[in-house]
């Protein structure tokens, strides 16, 4: 039973010493990179996604715009302020294009279409983390 307890205590005394306290652990050759956390850099007000600037992002004022009143002048304004408005002169004979990004919902001159055009894409994101 001792020289059991002797060769336990060997044993662990010696994977101790094996352990290099002063070099970071490996991968192969390489050495193990560890994340660090971000701390009060990313820190988010109100829930909602911040780009590099401190400005919410793009996607959560368009949901911001959801909790004003369907259909009303408000909501407009407040896409508006996001992307203002910059209509196209028409083209002789040109068709109406569909827009492919929420970006251009700005060029539609009218405004029941470019507020039903922001308000289909504004659905569409998904609902942001509840924290």
């Amino acid at each position: 039973m001792k020289t059991m307890m002797v060769m336990v205590a060997l044993l662990a005394s010696s994977a101790a010493l094996a352990q290099n306290a002063g070099t970071p652990p490996m991968v192969g050759d390489r050495p193990l990179v560890q994340v660090k956390p971000r701390g009060d850099k990313m820190a988010k007000t109100d829930g909602a996604k911040q780009d590099k600037s401190g400005k919410p992002s793009v996607a959560s004022q368009l949901q911001a715009c959801l909790e004003i009143e369907d259909g009303s002048r408000e909501r407009l304004d407040c896409y508006d302020a996001i992307f203002p408005p910059k209509p196209k002169a028409p083209k002789k004979g040109a068709k109406q294009v569909t827009a492919k990004a929420v970006a251009d919902c700005r060029f539609t001159k009218e405004q029941d279409e470019r507020l039903a055009c922001y308000n289909g894409f504004a659905d569409a994101l998904p609902k942001p983390p509840k924290t």
